[in-house]
């Protein structure tokens, strides 16, 4: 068995607990925005936490990079990683950290080979239309002409617009939350594609078994009808044979000369 290489051996040890950091910014994000009554040291606190979570995200990055065996093809087939790790020290605003997490969970979450398609497609959609809510009520909330004002408005308006619906009574006004609304329906015009795609594949798949399970059973019976011609030849040459005459039976030659047996002679004593 090949021996697995330094990177892969960090990616798959590094892979829960990198998931649980995500988990970690996922509430340290949401608690600003669903308190907005909470103090500032609950603010600095949950600030720290992102922080303290990208920087766990980067750190893997780095050390990825250093155990690669060919770092340039490395950073050439993991640039979104780069991005993402790159993005929040642009600017160090809460969306562009929110966006880096979001991506570098994304790309490790495709490493981990033992998450299914439809795990991964059901936790994207789910996370989706968690943050996008989040970040669209952040920046909205405050906005005069806006009517995003609450959480339940602002998660209906990340359904209707991850679906592509677009119903109108809840639209963003900044032009922040218009640029989220792009991505957000973006994404989900992407993974209604890979969720279609996959049906389809399904489907696929069911009719292929269904026409090969029906390809044997026709191979099946065109056997059987053979071997019942040649059995019925057989019968046929055998009673056209030398012999006693022959009768049918049922429209089939059959032989039917029976000897009669005749009693024993008396022995007279």
């Amino acid at each position: 068995m090949k021996q697995q290489s330094a990177q892969v051996r960090w990616e798959r040890r590094t892979q829960r607990p990198l998931l649980g950091f995500a988990l970690a910014f996922a509430v340290a994000y949401a608690v600003p925005i669903v308190w907005p009554g909470a103090g500032h040291d609950v603010s600095s606190v949950c600030t720290a936490v992102e922080w303290v979570v990208w920087g766990a995200f980067a750190a893997d990055y780095a050390a990825r990079l250093l155990l690669a065996e060919e770092r340039k093809e490395f950073v050439r087939t993991h640039w979104l990683d780069l991005i993402a790790v790159v993005l929040p020290l642009v600017q160090p605003i809460r969306l562009l950290r929110l966006v880096s997490t979001l991506l570098l969970v994304g790309q490790r979450a495709r490493i981990a080979s033992q998450i299914q398609l439809t795990t991964y497609v059901a936790g994207s959609v789910v996370g989706l239309l968690m943050f996008g809510s989040l970040a669209v009520l952040s920046v909205e909330r405050e906005s005069p002409n806006g009517n995003i004002k609450t959480l339940g408005d602002a998660v209906w308006w990340s359904f209707t617009t991850m679906t592509t619906v677009g119903y109108g009574d809840h639209a963003p006004t900044t032009g922040l939350g218009r640029i989220l609304a792009v991505g957000l329906m973006l994404s989900g015009i992407a993974l209604l594609g890979v969720v279609t795609a996959n049906i389809a594949a399904w489907f696929i798949s069911r009719f292929e078994m269904d026409d090969v399970e029906e390809r044997r059973q026709t191979a099946a019976i065109t056997a059987l009808t053979e071997e019942v011609r040649a059995l019925r030849a057989e019968v046929a040459a055998l009673s056209r044979g030398p012999g006693p005459e022959a009768g049918t039976l049922s429209g089939v030659p059959v032989p039917v000369a029976v000897e009669e047996l005749s009693p024993p002679p008396r022995v007279q004593q």
